[in-house]
């Protein structure tokens, strides 16, 4: 039933407060309409029986407590889903923002959604090839899959981001799709993906949702769900297979963390509010396969570390949540190195399942060739190189052809499964056959 007040009771922060009306719901849809005729969303996060608590997602500013109509909707907040999505750029709360008209279709869906039925779920066994080496030969991508970039502050995952959305394909359908959430970036880093995928072409088959930093931070929260409605419509009703890229998760926190403390919640971790794990959890669970639907959702969640601590809560719980995690090292960085993807820290769970025996093995050998790596490197620093054995010398010229040549990889160089296959073939050949024991 729509309710409509004229005043509200108080302002704090992004959030607003009106006496509880009989008959009102947690998460339904608000609308405000401001003296101005500006029209605003928001829903409802607390009521108590004489307060009701309520989030702005534009932003309180400019808004005056005595002339503020507050229409409550009756529903949660639903979101117009159409296959013109394709191609077109939103706001973080799934307004368009491209020039191109308000969107066409009577289709709506609530964003909050729900996780997959793990009944229902489809076992991932095919991958999507992102033309990186380092990640499809070493950490696959599974289609399905919920694979997170852990990065660093200053370092280029922006970059790493971009190449990924580029590159990205799959080999056995035609309807393959990027739904793209941008969360607390700069004017120019939105830019750079907007030219970039105008440029390369990739722009017909992308969803972008963007909230910028000058945004308000509280419309973070809604970015990653809309993007996940919006995906769920085209895998499951429309049979693509998508890719879901969310940067920055850590963004989405900060606006978790800040919403909380407005709300007088008892902090933990850092902060963060207790409910941090199952609100992530309602995001990535989101990913997956149905039986008997032909489409799927691959989230491919982005996030920097705090000083660069794994240990983190953001990351510690998004690597409770997911399949893996895809690191990214500073030292690799400073070496010069793109993408500066930290090999030993990183993992994909689900890629034995999906690739072949040889690929495997082939995978097997690099990780642990590179391992002995460190060990030799670390000796050198003791001994010299000078004094190490002929043995060891050959894993300190196998270690820079691999970070030179397999995980260094220019820009716009986009290799396939097999070349990447082809070239960790050719640069384990420096070592000796009695030292490669996994192929």
């Amino acid at each position: 039933m729509r309710i409509e007040y004229l005043g509200i009771e108080g302002i704090n922060g992004p959030l607003i407060f009106i006496e509880t009306p009989k008959e009102i719901s947690y998460n339904e849809q608000v609308e405000l309409i401001l003296k101005s005729g500006e029209h605003r969303l928001g829903n409802v996060i607390s009521v108590t029986e004489k307060i009701t608590t309520i989030q702005v997602y534009e932003g309180t500013e400019g808004i005056n407590i005595k002339d503020t109509k507050v229409i409550l909707k009756g529903k949660p907040i639903t979101l117009k889903l159409s296959e013109d999505m394709l191609g077109r750029i939103f706001d973080g709360t799934g307004k368009p923002i491209d020039d191109f008209g308000l969107l066409n279709s009577s289709i709506e869906r609530e964003i909050n959604g729900s996780p997959i039925n793990p009944v229902s779920r489809t076992y991932p066994r095919n991958f999507i090839e992102t033309g990186i080496s380092s990640i499809d030969g070493l950490i696959t991508l599974i289609r399905g899959q919920k694979l997170p970039i852990f990065s660093g502050s200053g370092i280029n995952h922006n970059e790493l981001t971009e190449r990924i959305i580029r590159n990205a394909s799959i080999k056995d359908s035609s309807k393959f799709a990027i739904v793209f959430g941008l969360m607390g970036a700069e004017f120019e880093v939105a830019q750079f993906f907007k030219k970039s995928f105008k440029e390369s072409g990739v722009l017909s088959k992308v969803v972008m949702f963007q909230n910028l930093s000058n945004d308000p931070t509280i419309e973070r929260i809604l970015t990653p769900k809309v993007a996940l409605t919006c995906a769920e419509y085209l895998a499951f009703d429309l049979g693509y297979q998508v890719l879901v890229v969310l940067s920055d998760m850590t963004s989405y926190a900060e606006s978790l963390r800040e919403i909380s403390t407005l709300k007088g919640e008892i902090p933990s971790r850092k902060g963060y509010p207790g409910y941090l794990y199952s609100d992530f959890a309602s995001i990535y669970e989101r990913a997956g396969m149905i039986e008997g639907l032909e489409g799927s959702i691959t989230e491919l969640p982005i996030l920097t570390m705090p000083n660069d601590d794994i240990s983190h809560p953001i990351p510690d719980l998004t690597g409770y949540i997911t399949e893996g995690q895809i690191v990214l090292g500073r030292e690799m960085f400073q070496k010069g190195i793109n993408p500066p993807i930290n090999i030993l820290d990183s993992l994909s769970r689900l890629m034995k399942d999906a690739i072949t025996d040889e690929h495997n093995k082939i995978s097997s050998q690099l990780f642990s060739s590179y391992s002995k790596v460190q060990d030799v490197r670390a000796l050198a620093k003791v001994l010299g190189e000078n004094d190490l054995s002929e043995i060891d010398k050959k894993y300190l010229v196998f270690g820079n052809e691999f970070e030179n040549k397999f995980i260094n990889q220019s820009k716009f160089e986009r290799r396939t499964l097999e070349e990447t296959l082809l070239l960790a073939k050719e640069i384990l050949k420096v070592l000796p056959e009695s030292e490669l024991d996994r192929i």
